[in-house]
Formats: structure tokens, sequence, C-alpha cells
């Protein structure tokens, strides 16, 4: 049976909606317990929120004659697309160019080492609110930002970094969780 009431749409959380942390800081197990102190929010995110591809790639085999007689899976990645919007947020700007490349406060001054070291992997939270006040948390345990678009620099358009990461699996082998709850 088809419910009305089970479609949703979902929002940032006003304290912010994606968060990092390093490897081994405590994950949340729910979606409204506060985060382990060590996460830092990384602010505003496009108005066209995160995108999360999950799809598994496959290889057909076939059969002389051309039926399929089996499909096996290739790969599952699993990333997740956003666009940071706070670029004087030093800590964006560490997930952009890496901890050890930035340096200094907003008031002090910044100085960013942009350069080919390898990024380090983080654990990774992003909160959102669904309709009817639904709290929805996905807890990302192992990933890394893969790709960063191209920064323009404009007039009339906001500095920001989309950005893509991509999961991998956690000692259980799953490369993120979902936690979603009624308000109460």
């Amino acid at each position: 049976m088809s419910t009305a009431a089970n479609v949703t749409v979902a929002k940032p959380k006003v304290a912010g909606s994606v968060s990092r942390a390093p490897l081994g800081s405590t994950l949340p197990t729910d979606s409204t317990t506060a985060l382990d102190v060590a996460f830092k929010a990384l602010g505003y995110i496009s108005e066209d929120g995160i995108t999360n591809s999950n799809s598994p790639s496959t290889d057909q085999i076939k059969a002389w004659g051309g039926d399929v007689v089996a499909v096996t899976q290739s790969e599952k990645p699993d990333t997740f697309q956003f666009a940071m919007l706070e670029s004087l947020n030093i800590e964006v700007l560490k997930s952009i160019y890496g901890d050890a490349n930035v340096t200094g406060t907003l008031a002090a001054g910044i100085t960013v080492k942009a350069n080919s070291d390898v990024q380090d992997a983080y654990a990774w939270v992003i909160d959102m609110i669904m309709k009817g006040g639904v709290t929805k948390r996905i807890v990302i345990p192992n990933a890394a930002i893969s790709e960063v678009g191209d920064i323009v620099y404009k007039s009339d358009e906001a500095v920001g970094y989309d950005t893509t990461i991509t999961a991998m699996p956690d000692d259980s082998g799953n490369t993120h969780y979902e936690y979603i709850k009624a308000a109460a």
C-alpha cells in the first residue's frame, strides 16, 4: 500500500549539516545524540544539498548466442557530493587542503598551502531534518575527499568547494550507516 506520509524532503540542521572528525573518534549510533567534540561543523552547504551515489557497477556474462546467464558486481562505490560555501571557515579549508596545510585564524591571517600531499581519511556525519521533525543522520566512518571541483571567484557567486568524498568499508564491511527517528 502506498502511504503519502512516508514521502519526505530533507533540510539541514540549523547547527550544521556536515561535520568531520579524525578516524577513531567516537561515532554516533543514532540520529539525535550530540556528536563527539572531535567533530567540526563545516557550515553552510549549497542549495543543491547532498547527493549520495551508491550504485553497483556490474558485468554481464553471456552465453554463446547472446543470452545473459549471470551478472557479477565489479564495484560499488559509495560517494557523497556537496558544495561547502563557507570558504572563510578554517575547518572547510582544512577539509579541502589538509589539516597540516592550513594555519592561523581569520582574525590573525590564514595561510593555505596547496600541494600534492595525500589527503587523510576522516569520519563524516551528515545531519538533516525531514518532514514532521524526523531526524536523519548519515554516519560515514571512513571517507576521504576524492574530488574537488573548480573553485570559481566571481562577484555574483559564492566562493565554494564542490566536494566529493568516497566512503571506504569499516571493520564490519559497511561504508555508511543511516539512522532515522520520528520527532518526540
